[in-house]
């Protein structure tokens, strides 16, 4: 049993989302995949995450906690886990039924592997469709250098690759798996499924669509210089670092006009243009900026006339 299905351990740290959590739950529950461990931490919530969780008394771990974040409640739940492969999933979030035993049947067939990730769908606050993202093949040199994180919901993990990178970074708020993903790739090949395993639910609570505040906003920025300063990027990666971190000043000017603060917006524009002037004239800078522009509109919009249609 062991060696034919290892035990996968899935976190799911809750803050807040008790009205998509039993989804989130029952997207676990019912894996094809017979040998799994589920570990829901309720991280001081407020709302109705505990009766959801009521619910489940010994069907799988569960606790309530007074608030650590989401990192350190991540951190925790592996620190935790038995499993020999790793996976969270947030709690407004999903896994389709054969998400574990087609990431697991990968992750044996690969050894070189540590990490695996898949296509997803975007959902809509009440479970709709909304469309596919398909996911870029994995390229390190990509990840580092154009600031993209091709692993999101439906990613699996290696416990000897997450022991011997450490733990995920507390002080990081919402580019944590990013830092994270940089970091492991130094230790092994990334695979990507090109199916879609999961869900991942838009909505406007989440934290990636709020209008979030400066320091986050500059996340990227500190991820991306920590890394060139890690000294442990291969040479080739190390000559790169005015593109990359002009990528990340671009990255983070997005999120400061998504928050409204324009002049620090145009402020990392300039510190980019310095850095890299060619990157202002490729596809995914144009894609950023329309993303700025449209994105959260688009989505609201969206919302708007799908709960106008009859169910």
């Amino acid at each position: 049993m062991i060696e034919e299905f290892p035990l996968v351990s899935i976190v799911i740290p809750a803050y807040n989302h008790g009205n998509y959590l039993d989804e989130a739950i029952q997207s676990v529950l019912k894996q094809d995949y017979p040998n799994v461990e589920l570990i829901v931490l309720d991280d001081g919530s407020t709302d109705n995450t505990s009766e959801v969780l009521q619910k489940y008394i010994g069907k799988f771990h569960w606790e309530s906690q007074h608030n650590l974040g989401q990192v350190n409640t991540l951190n925790k739940g592996w620190q935790m886990s038995k499993g020999k492969i790793l996976a969270w999933i947030g709690a407004d979030d999903a896994l389709l039924p054969n998400a574990v035993s087609r990431s697991v049947d990968h992750i044996l067939a690969n050894p070189d592997v540590v990490l695996t990730y898949c296509d997803f769908n975007l959902i809509d606050p009440n479970s709709a469709f909304i469309r596919r993202v398909k996911t870029p093949d994995f390229n390190y040199h990509d990840m580092v250098v154009k600031v993209i994180c091709p692993p999101g919901p439906g990613t699996f993990f290696r416990r000897s690759a997450y022991e011997t990178v450490g733990l995920w970074d507390s002080s990081l708020k919402i580019m944590l798996d990013y830092d994270y993903w940089l970091r492991l790739g130094l230790v092994g090949r990334f695979l990507r499924i090109p199916e879609v395993l999961a869900l991942y639910r838009i909505h406007p609570d989440q934290e990636t669509f709020s209008r979030m505040d400066e320091f986050k906003a500059a996340e990227p920025v500190r991820v991306v210089s920590r890394l060139f300063e890690s000294g442990t990027l291969p040479q080739s990666l190390v000559k790169l670092k005015d593109k990359a971190l002009s990528n990340a000043h671009l990255v983070s000017s997005q999120l400061h006009f998504r928050g409204g603060r324009y002049r620090l917006g145009l402020a990392a524009l300039r510190i980019a243009f310095a850095l890299c002037p060619n990157n202002f004239f490729t596809l995914l800078t144009l894609r950023r900026a329309f993303n700025v522009l449209f994105n959260r509109l688009g989505h609201k919009v969206f919302w708007r006339i799908n709960s106008l249609l009859p169910r």
